[in-house]
């Protein structure tokens, strides 16, 4: 069956053939696809023609054949998505669209940038630009607050991580170390209730508040006024919980006693 939004017969994944129309943008291009010679059209964008960043990205002119796979479940202004990348790494794409949302996937941290960390997964190929096919972003990283992430893991640490989603424009394995932790706001939330006393350090002022740390990785929001009123960065204050969310992992805080 084909994929809702998609014309019938076609599915994510399918490799396409057609020739290149037009170039609107620099590096998108414009398909028309032999299979649907009356349209739709099929779209490139500029993450989609290579995940081998180490080389300049592909060039085209009207005329140019090429192969692409599709890569999204709808179409977009009319147009189907489509990955040149994926069509020149049919296994690696292969592999991360067998994925699901919360499976653990195991490897080894190759490599750690200020804005994530790669894994080289135990299973699947490897990536064609970076060190490892699964990355971590830096919020899914750990419940508690770091500077660095270098702090949280190091190169050549074996870790688990749950999917998160298959990141089709880096062909990469999204990752999250955190939801394989348990979640300290749920742990507070289970002995905290409305009306309850606590003492914490303020962490950050922000332009309706400060942040009250009241707990290790659980932070408040206690709203107060700007000037003499406020209470600074690093004192410790006494503040009456107001409100704790779960769902949603706030939790609103007032000053003295409730």
């Amino acid at each position: 069956m084909a994929v809702d939004g998609l014309p019938g017969g076609v599915h994510v994944g399918d490799v396409l053939a057609g020739t290149v129309v037009e170039v609107p943008r620099p590096r998108t291009w414009v398909v028309k696809l032999d299979h649907f010679p009356e349209g739709p059209l099929g779209e490139i964008g500029p993450l989609d023609l290579t995940w081998d960043f180490s080389r300049e990205r592909p060039k085209a002119e009207p005329g140019r054949r090429v192969t692409a796979a599709v890569a999204a479940q709808s179409l977009h202004r009319g147009r189907i998505r489509l990955s040149a990348a994926a069509a020149e790494h049919p296994g690696l794409w292969a592999f991360l669209s067998t994925l699901s949302p919360g499976a653990l996937l195991s490897g080894t941290v190759a490599e750690i940038r200020n804005f994530g960390v790669f894994v080289a997964l135990d299973d699947g190929p490897p990536h064609p630009a970076f060190p490892g096919v699964g990355f971590i972003t830096i919020p899914e990283l750990s419940w508690s607050w770091f500077k660095d992430p270098a702090e949280v893991v190091r190169v050549g640490q074996r870790v688990t991580c749950r999917f998160v989603h298959f990141d089709t424009s880096n062909g990469e394995a999204r990752l999250s170390l955190r939801d394989t932790l348990p979640d300290p706001f749920q742990t507070f939330a289970d002995r905290t209730t409305a009306g309850d006393r606590l003492r914490g350090e303020v962490v950050k002022e922000i332009p309706f508040g400060v942040l009250v740390r009241v707990a290790e990785a659980v932070e408040g929001l206690l709203p107060s006024p700007e000037g003499a009123g406020r209470p600074a960065v690093g004192e410790v204050v006494t503040v009456t919980v107001a409100e704790i969310d779960r769902a949603a992992r706030k939790l609103l805080l007032a000053f003295g006693a409730g």
